[in-house]
């Protein structure tokens, strides 16, 4: 029995080791790839501004996805990138993130046209591997919050697509340690799907960006 537990300790302490070294990894391998406002807008040929969706209230975004609206927001009036997709969740009829986001956008003065809509970015590689094979990008600005950034840069180094990030940060959400420990496993977990490169759930035709972001509408 003392040799099972004995093993059993050893293998509990070298996957956390791996999860640990591979989370280390993905930080320090992305954290140059973060740039603050003043530093996005010297960026050149940027195809769009991506938003990761994050969470709804009713017809509402929620906090944080508020919060990178706004951050994309300043950033298209900074003229860092003509064009921004809001990528998220719309798989059913009765949730849905990417209108409510553009709506967010319209409401505050951004032309429809300039808005794009990914309503199958069910997740942060989903999002990323669309961004590129339906919309073309190859070179795009991330917005999401700090924690989330470095997974969603990691994938798109995979993807090679030429990826910066600008964190959406301006307060203290709540249950942010339980996030930032799930975000922990997540990252271990689409560093394992960027050896594979599965396809997403859904693809479909292409979508220029050079055209009106009108043709994503479906209402």
């Amino acid at each position: 029995m003392k040799k099972v537990i004995k093993y059993i300790a050893i293998a509990v302490a070298v996957i956390v080791i791996i999860i640990l070294t591979i989370n280390f990894y993905i930080k320090l391998t992305t954290k140059n790839r973060i740039k603050s406002e003043e530093e996005a807008e010297k960026l050149e040929n940027v195809d769009c501004i991506l938003v990761l969706g994050a969470g709804i209230w009713g017809n509402k975004p929620s906090h944080m996805l508020k919060d990178r609206l706004l951050q994309s927001i300043s950033l298209y009036e900074k003229n860092v990138s003509t064009k921004i997709i809001m990528s998220g969740d719309h798989s059913k009829e009765n949730y849905d993130e990417v209108n409510i986001m553009k709506q967010f956008a319209i409401d505050r003065k951004v032309p429809s046209e300039d808005i794009f809509m990914d309503h199958a970015g069910l997740s942060s590689y989903e999002s990323l591997y669309r961004a590129k094979e339906i919309f073309g990008a190859k070179k795009l600005i991330i917005v999401t919050q700090k924690y989330h950034l470095y997974r969603a840069l990691y994938i798109a180094k995979c993807l090679d697509i030429e990826a910066f990030g600008v964190a959406a940060n301006p307060r203290e959400y709540a249950g942010q340690a339980y996030r930032e420990f799930r975000e922990v496993l997540a990252r271990d977990k689409d560093f394992v799907k960027c050896i594979f490169k599965p396809k997403p759930t859904f693809l479909g035709d292409k979508i220029s960006l050079s055209s009106s972001g009108d043709v994503t509408n479906d209402k």
